[in-house]
C-alpha cells in the first residue's frame, strides 16, 4: 500500500507540471524530498528530545513580550529565568503554523511558490570581502559590490531567491546600512529579496521603503517581496533579545520571517551531528511559537541552520560531509513537521573557483535538494567558509544549480518517456534515434545545457585558448555587469526614494540619469 501511495505522488507531482515547465529542463519549484538521512526512529527520536528540551530546559533571555505571550498560552518562566515550552502548546503550533504561501518578486514571474518539497537556489551569507575578478586578491565587500551581486543573479535564471550575500563594509552606521542593504538588494533584482535588521528601531525604515516600492503598505501587505532572516537565539538555548525584537516588529509589519538557529558543533552546540541538529530544532520551533503568537498567520520558515567546526582547529568547516548530511537531515525534519524550511549549503571552504569549491558545494547543496529544502541559501557565490563572495562564482553556480535541480526531477518513467513504440520503430527502421521526431521534442524539454561549462574537445578547447571556467565566467560576469542594469523600480519611483530616505548609491551606478 505504502508503494502505491508513492507512486500516486510521484505521478500527481508530475501533473502539476505547468505547460510552461513542460518546455524546460529546470524551473523554480521542482518538487525533492526523497532524500531521508534519518530513519523512522531516528526522526521521532530527533523530535521527542527537542520538545523534552523545551518543556524541561528552555530558553533563557527571552523579551518581556515573548514572556508575557508565552505564559499566557501556557508557558513558564523559572526562577532561573528560562522560558519553558510545554509540548502542547509546541504541538499546537506545528498543526496551526503556515503551511504554504508565495514569496513574491516584484515582478510575478519570479514568485516562489513555499508549499511540501518544491525546492529553489538563492544565495547568501554576510562575508565581509569580495574576491575582486580583477586582481585577483580579497578586499573588503561594499555596497556597490552588494548592487553587482544583486543584479548578476537577477540574469541567472538557476539562483532564483537573493539572500544578502555580503556585508557593506563602507557603510559605518548601522540604520544607514540596514535601509541601504535593503535598497541595493531591491534595487540590484525584482527576484524575491532576504536581509537581516540589525536593531528594531530599523524595522519601520525598511518597512517604509518597502511600501513606497509597493505603492503602499496594503499592496505589500498583499504580496510582500522582501523576507526578514532573524537570528533569534545564541545557542546553546538562549534567546537573543534584540533579535526577538527585531522579529516581532517584522510580523507586525507584514514580512516574512525566516527563523534561524546557528550553532556551530563543538562550540555552541554539541560536536555530534545528531546533538547539534536536535538542539537547532528546539531552537528554531522556539522561535516558531513566538512568531505565531504575535500573529497566527505569519508567513514564518523553519530555519535550522547549525554549522560545523573543524575540531582540531575551531574554525568552521562549512564544505565537509558532516555539513552536507547534516543540513540534508535538517530539511528532512522540516519536510516531516511540513513547515516552509530553509538550509545552509553550499560553504565551501574553498577560496577560488577550483575543484574543492565545486565539489563541496555540489555534495551539499545536492543532499539539501534532496531532502527537500524549500530554500537553500548559499547555494551560489558564497565561498571561504562565508568570508567572501565571488561575483563570478554566481556565473559558475548558476550551471551547478542546473544540473542538481535536473537530478531533482528524476528519470520521471511514464509509458510515454519510456517510448516503447519509438523503440520498436526505430529498432525495425534506421537503427538510431538522431532523426527521431521524439528526439528533437526531448533535446530542451528533457536535457539541461550549460553555459559556461565546456563540453567541447581537447583540441577545439586549446585552439580557443584553453581557458578554465573560472576564466569564461569572470567574462561573462563583466559582460552582465557592463549591460544589465534592472529598471523594475520606476524612475519616479526610485527618485521619490531618494528623497525620502538616506540613499547611497548614485543614481548613474545603477544606470540611471543623475
Amino acid at each position: 500500500m505504502a508503494k502505491n501511495t508513492r507512486r500516486r505522488g510521484r505521478q500527481d507531482r508530475l501533473n502539476d507540471t505547468t505547460d510552461q515547465d513542460a518546455q524546460r529542463p529546470v524551473w523554480p519549484g521542482i518538487d525533492g524530498g526523497r532524500l531521508k538521512p534519518l530513519l523512522p526512529d531516528e526522526v521521532q527520536l530527533i523530535e521527542d528530545s527537542a520538545l523534552t528540551l523545551l518543556d524541561t530546559l528552555g530558553l533563557s533571555q527571552a523579551t518581556e513580550s515573548m514572556v508575557n505571550k508565552v505564559v499566557a498560552a501556557g508557558g513558564r518562566l523559572t526562577d532561573e529565568g528560562r522560558l519553558l515550552f510545554p509540548r502542547a502548546l509546541v504541538t499546537s503550533t506545528l498543526q496551526q503554523a503556515r503551511r504554504t504561501f508565495t514569496l513574491c518578486g516584484q515582478n510575478p514571474e519570479h514568485d516562489l511558490m513555499i508549499d511540501k518539497a518544491r525546492v529553489h537556489m538563492s544565495t547568501g551569507g554576510a562575508a565581509p570581502g569580495v574576491f575582486d575578478m580583477d586582481t585577483g586578491q580579497y578586499r573588503p565587500s561594499t555596497l556597490a559590490d552588494l548592487y553587482d551581486a544583486a543584479r548578476l543573479v537577477d540574469g541567472m535564471e538557476n539562483i532564483h531567491h537573493f539572500s544578502r550575500p555580503l556585508v557593506a563594509r563602507d557603510v559605518d552606521d548601522t540604520a544607514a546600512m540596514d535601509l541601504n542593504t535593503a535598497y541595493a538588494c531591491l534595487v540590484g533584482t525584482s527576484k524575491h529579496v532576504s536581509i537581516s535588521i540589525t536593531e528594531p528601531d530599523h524595522v519601520p525604515q525598511i518597512a517604509a521603503l518597502c511600501y513606497e516600492i509597493a505603492g503602499g503598505e496594503a499592496a505589500f501587505r498583499a504580496r510582500p517581496f522582501l523576507t526578514v532572516m532573524v537570528c533569534h537565539v545564541v545557542p546553546p538555548m538562549r534567546f537573543a533579545e534584540e533579535a526577538c525584537e527585531v522579529l516581532e516588529s517584522a510580523i507586525r509589519a507584514g514580512f516574512p520571517v525566516q527563523l534561524i538557529s546557528a550553532g556551530q558543533a563543538g562550540a555552541t552546540s554539541p560536536a555530534t551531528i545528531a546533538g547539534s541538529l536536535t538542539q537547532a530544532v528546539a531552537e528554531t520551533l522556539a522561535g516558531l511559537v513566538f512568531a505565531q503568537l504575535v500573529d497566527p498567520d505569519a508567513m514564518a520558515i523553519f530555519a535550522p541552520k547549525p554549522l560545523v567546526a573543524d575540531l582540531r582547529t575551531g574554525s568552521m568547516s562549512g564544505g565537509g560531509g558532516e555539513q552536507a548530511i547534516l543540513m540534508a537531515a535538517a530539511a528532512q525534519m522540516g519536510r516531516h513537521f511540513d513547515l516552509p524550511t530553509s538550509s545552509i549549503a553550499g560553504i565551501t571552504d574553498s577560496k577560488t573557483l577550483d575543484a574543492q569549491y565545486g565539489a563541496e558545494k555540489s555534495l551539499a547543496v545536492a543532499l539539501a535538494a534532496h531532502a527537500g529544502s524549500n530554500i537553500v541559501t548559499q547555494a551560489a557565490g558564497i565561498h571561504a567558509s562565508l568570508l567572501g563572495v565571488s561575483l563570478e562564482g554566481y556565473v559558475t553556480d548558476n550551471d551547478l544549480l542546473g544540473n542538481i535541480l535536473r537530478t531533482l526531477r528524476g528519470v520521471e518513467a511514464t509509458p510515454q518517456n519510456i517510448a516503447a513504440d519509438v523503440i520498436a520503430n526505430v529498432c525495425r527502421g534506421a537503427g538510431h534515434y538522431l532523426g527521431e521526431i521524439h528526439t528533437f521534442d526531448r533535446m530542451k524539454s528533457d536535457y539541461f545545457y550549460p553555459h559556461v561549462g565546456d563540453r567541447r574537445t581537447p583540441d577545439e578547447w586549446q585552439q580557443d585558448g584553453a581557458r578554465t571556467v573560472a576564466e569564461v565566467a569572470r567574462d561573462k560576469a563583466r559582460e552582465l555587469l557592463a549591460t544589465h542594469f534592472p529598471s523594475h523600480i520606476p524612475d519616479d519611483t526610485d527618485r521619490a526614494l531618494r528623497a525620502r530616505f538616506d540613499i547611497r548609491l548614485g543614481r548613474p551606478r545603477i544606470g540611471r540619469a543623475p
